[in-house]
């Protein structure tokens, strides 16, 4: 049996402190390689003036896109464009047909022409001629005075034609025709020829349209009209 010190066997001390050695106890080993990072290039001074440039380059596109449209606007209320002419009345006042010593045909013919003027500035107009026909035989013409039409204004000129004598041979059984039948066939030709006054600059303008006009004797109304410009 082992014996214990007297130390060790008394109950009442202490317990002894553990043993110290006078050296410390080395630390650790670090890694000495540095740790991982990426590099990125930073190219503050291109991006710097890019920018601009881009921006600059959108400015100049929709100033020069708008001004484009401003002159196209501008041309297009502008540009001159050609009269509308209609036949707006044509009242036979009075016919009548003669078969001696030939057969011929008198007519009487009241014709309201409207001339409207669809451009931005007025117009002086020369003269207004109006040929007229029937079923494809010219019968006569008469040319009426100028006059102003203002900025898309409307104007109607009146003329008083007279056809004596014009010979027929069957067109007027056809005419007789058409008085029983209750509309009469008329071929027109109005031309007009004028000057646009377009800020400083006096624009020469004419117009000329062909009209087929279907006219009522009862009632001296226009039943129907068909014009197409020339």
């Amino acid at each position: 049996m082992t014996k214990l010190g007297p130390e060790a066997s008394d109950p009442l001390l202490p317990p002894q402190p553990a043993p110290h050695f006078p050296f410390a106890s080395r630390p650790p080993p670090q890694d000495s390689r540095p740790p991982p990072y990426i590099l990125l290039p930073a190219f503050p001074g291109r991006h710097i003036r890019r920018r601009p440039c881009c921006c600059n380059y959108s400015s100049y596109l929709l100033i020069s896109a708008a001004i484009v449209t401003l002159v196209g606007l501008t041309l297009f209320l502008i540009w001159p464009t050609d009269l509308d002419l209609h036949v707006a009345l044509i009242r036979i006042d009075r016919v009548r047909v003669f078969a001696d010593p030939e057969d011929t045909i008198s007519i009487d013919l009241s014709l309201r022409i409207r001339v409207r003027n669809p451009n931005f500035f007025s117009l002086h107009y020369d003269y207004v001629d109006v040929a007229i026909g029937y079923r494809s035989e010219p019968l006569g013409s008469i040319q009426s005075a100028g006059g102003q039409i203002p900025t898309r204004g409307v104007s109607y000129v009146d003329a008083e034609l007279r056809i004596d004598g014009v010979q027929v041979i069957h067109d007027v059984f056809y005419l007789i025709e058409d008085f029983v039948r209750g509309s009469i066939p008329f071929d027109t030709v109005s031309e007009v020829k004028g000057i646009l006054h377009l800020f400083f600059f006096n624009i020469p303008i004419k117009g000329r349209v062909s009209c087929s006009v279907n006219v009522n004797p009862a009632n001296q109304t226009i039943v129907r009209q068909d014009c197409y410009p020339e």
